[in-house]
């Protein structure tokens, strides 16, 4: 009887155990630790809100193409200048240490020294070594002698090479992701024939920039100096990149989720939204800056100030280029930014946005949070592989820089005046609310 008793009281201790202590068996919801959203580094909130997103002044190239249309956008968080050379800089190099160190290294000290079993033979490299033991180093360092002939085969070789200067061969400098097509998974969602694999996209994309867009973009011009040194230089590092295709914008912003993600991991935090290219609609709405039925970001309907200066990078009058301080691309902190913080929405470089561009889009979008996306396959016909580009660029007339105006270019074409920048999607209360 008095074993019988013991168990039974073993019984009962276990159900209120395992209830959890003082709940009395309510359902209380899962634990997390508490989370506050952070403002990104180099970029700004944008509250959500409303707008009359379309044509707030003459359409001079009789396109017709941005109808009005009241929309909302909910907040997000956008880069508060372009993307510069330096920062994409950073993508480049890490997409050519990586191959160096997986293809030509082979050394076990570049990775991280794992104890997890499990891990089925993967390696991982320590990015906090190579930090502090580059794997190309300027000058003699220690380890510098052993790593220079195992790197080779990174290099030009024989008649590729210029006074046999050690050159990295960018046809090697490849970034491999893969990403999830949501769209076409909820438009398939109901087909039982699909795989989750099947909504999986998968690409590889060179990185390095087309520099020689300097010459392409222009008949008989002397921009060689732009080739050699505008993507390479340091006194350019604070400009905007360009020459970047639309994939290797959006590669660009998985890498840089992923390096967030890496550092939000190794410290317990939950991942922030991933970095994506904007949508048209966001940009129109972060162009505006909040101001109602405007034609540029500062305002206008002029594109001096009071004082005869002007407030952006573009080609003005017939063609003064130099009239607005810049020849061509200027610092991607020049000229006031907008009421939201943001600079160059206007002019310097058009920009990239995530939108396929349609000219009826505003006819069949949703009004909440529009955008016309499709995923352009390579034997997809050259009219579906067009994307929104916004904001005007350095030498784009003024009507270009309105807030409105829509323009394209195809996917896979890179030019010396279209960049792009990023934006992280927000969620939960406005992020100025600190209750």
């Amino acid at each position: 009887m008095k074993t019988r008793y013991f168990l039974l009281l073993l019984l009962a201790g276990a159900i209120l155990s395992g209830c959890g202590t003082g709940n009395k068996g309510e359902v209380l919801g899962v634990r997390s630790k508490p989370f506050r959203a952070e403002l990104p580094a180099g970029m700004v909130y944008i509250p959500g809100g409303s707008f009359l997103m379309g044509q707030t002044d003459q359409d001079v190239t009789f396109a017709q193409i941005a109808q009005t249309k009241q929309v909302t956008v909910s907040p997000f968080f956008m880069d508060q200048t372009e993307i510069t050379n330096s920062q994409y800089k950073q993508f480049v190099n890490t997409v050519r240490d990586s191959i160096a160190i997986t293809n030509y290294l082979n050394d076990d000290k570049y990775y991280v020294k794992s104890k997890d079993a499990s891990a089925n033979g993967k390696k991982y490299i320590n990015w906090d070594y190579v930090s502090k033991h580059p794997v190309f180093r300027s000058g003699k360092g220690k380890g510098q002698a052993s790593n220079a002939g195992k790197l080779d085969g990174m290099y030009y070789q024989g008649d590729d090479r210029v006074f046999d200067r050690n050159e990295i061969d960018v046809r090697q400098l490849k970034y491999n992701y893969a990403m999830m097509v949501l769209r076409n998974a909820s438009d398939q969602r109901f087909d039982k024939t699909k795989k989750r694999s099947d909504f999986i996209l998968r690409d590889t994309v060179p990185v390095y920039p087309d520099t020689l867009v300097w010459l392409n973009d222009f008949s008989y011009a002397a921009n060689e100096p732009m080739v050699e040194g505008y993507f390479s230089h340091p006194s350019y590092q604070n400009y905007p990149v360009v020459g970047v295709t639309w994939r290797q914008a959006r590669a660009f912003s998985i890498w840089r989720s992923r390096v967030n993600d890496a550092v939000k991991d190794a410290h317990g935090l939950p991942h922030r939204l991933p970095y994506s290219l904007p949508t048209e609609a966001e940009f129109e709405y972060a162009s505006r800056g909040g101001r109602i039925g405007t034609d540029y970001p500062w305002g206008g309907p002029y594109i001096k100030n009071a004082k005869g200066c002007l407030l952006a990078n573009f080609k003005p009058g017939r063609g003064n280029y130099t009239d607005d301080g810049g020849a061509y691309t200027v610092n991607v902190r020049s000229y006031f930014p907008n009421d939201y913080g943001l600079y160059n929405m206007a002019g310097n470089v058009s920009e990239w946005t995530q939108s396929a561009f349609d000219e009826a889009a505003s006819t069949f979008v949703h009004d909440m949070s529009p955008t016309f996306n499709y995923e352009a396959k390579a034997s997809d016909p050259e009219v579906l592989k067009r994307k929104v580009v916004r904001g005007g660029s350095w030498k784009d007339i003024g009507y270009f820089l309105q807030n409105a105006t829509r323009s394209y270019e195809y996917q896979d074409t890179a030019k010396s005046y279209i960049g792009f920048r990023c934006v992280s999607h927000f969620v939960g209360r406005d992020f100025r609310d600190k209750r």
